[in-house]
């Protein structure tokens, strides 16, 4: 019989803590509620941004 493996642990991604990345850590990734809201936050603020292509006009104009 297999023994079943422990979660992996994992950095924090807000503050680097070692945190347990199982279905018991309630935040994970992250470590705790603060620094859950701390990354929401810079999401929300547009600190945190995801590079995507310009948007091509339909009628072939470009865009200025």
């Amino acid at each position: 019989m297999v023994e079943p493996s422990s979660p992996p642990t994992v950095a924090c991604p807000q503050c680097g803590t070692p945190c347990l990345f199982a279905p018991s850590n309630r935040w994970r990734p992250f470590c705790s509620e603060r620094c859950k809201m701390i990354d929401m936050g810079a999401w929300a603020s547009e600190e945190f941004r995801i590079q995507a292509a310009p948007p091509i006009p339909d009628d072939g104009s470009e865009l200025v």
